[in-house]
């Protein structure tokens, strides 16, 4: 049972709720020279348990609608394939959601009612992501969820528990891992557009059609450089560095957008993909540091 449940919490999934928390404390040192390191483990596990909720959620809600089927191109699905039962893959899911509860008493009792407003919509959404009488993933409007809850709230929220301040550099900062984080979604979404056509999941690579979901794809890596360049506003000139990944894997992920044909070859972009937001923050982290 170990192995099929490692399988669905899908690890190279989880850099997109390590990054923001990693790059919203090395924000808050750099601003104000605090850093509480039990806040910070309790916010990165509390993140790393919702996003292993939201995976698991995910697993069993698409394996009960038929999203995933014998066409799928991406890792296997545990519900789907019967390595484990759906009551299992829910009942873990909601384990993980009591673990994430668990970490945000304690960031609670430090932040206060913030902590409330950011953690009872990212709890529920865990499971309205996919499920509920309103799913975003089914909506077309997972890269939006994405870029504002794993990107502005979740680098800002931190900042927040860190410093109780709420900066406007969060938000720049936000944006440009939120775009990051979006690009795993969009690439995905665009590997699967013919299975997901054919499930009644209409992501935007499905409602706008291949060429738009490539130039998505593009959009989002453009823009987080372009953010970047507002760091001189902010009178930190050198955090603009922090995109030169963008100019190298980034280009390389651009590049096989637009050229691999959609299917399993573009699993390889995915992992470039996550790497790329981890070079982005390890980047940042070090300029923050040193400069």
């Amino acid at each position: 049972m170990i192995v099929p449940l490692l399988l669905a919490t899908r690890p190279k999934t989880l850099p997109a709720a390590i990054v923001p928390v990693w790059a919203g404390c090395v924000l808050a040192w750099k601003l104000t020279g605090n850093f509480n390191g039990l806040l910070a483990f309790c916010t990165v596990a509390g993140a790393v348990c919702i996003q292993i909720a939201t995976n698991l959620f995910n697993d069993a809600i698409d394996a009960a609608k038929g999203a995933d089927t014998e066409r799928r191109t991406g890792p296997q699905r545990v519900t789907a394939s019967g390595l484990l039962s759906r009551r299992a893959v829910m009942s873990w899911a909601g384990v993980f959601l009591v673990a994430a509860i668990a970490c945000g008493v304690v960031l609670y009792q430090a932040a206060g009612w913030p902590i409330l407003a950011i953690g009872v919509p990212s709890l529920y959404l865990a499971y309205g992501y996919t499920g509920g009488p309103f799913p975003l993933a089914y909506r077309g409007m997972g890269e939006l969820f994405v870029v504002i809850f794993f990107g502005l709230v979740a680098v800002a929220g931190t900042v927040f528990i860190q410093t109780l301040q709420w900066r406007p550099e969060a938000l720049l900062l936000g944006g440009q891992v939120g775009l990051l984080s979006a690009v795993l979604i969009s690439i995905n979404n665009l590997r699967d557009r013919a299975e997901d056509a054919t499930t009644g999941k209409r992501t935007l690579a499905v409602r706008w059609g291949p060429q738009p979901a490539r130039l998505i794809v593009w959009l989002e890596i453009k823009l987080a450089v372009f953010l970047g360049l507002a760091w001189f506003l902010f009178g930190l000139p050198w955090l603009v560095l922090a995109t030169l990944p963008l100019w190298t894997l980034g280009l390389r992920i651009l590049w096989g957008a637009f050229t691999m044909p959609e299917g399993r070859e573009m699993n390889r972009l995915l992992a470039m993909s996550a790497l790329q937001l981890v070079a982005f923050a390890a980047l940042f982290h070090l300029l923050a540091v040193k400069l």
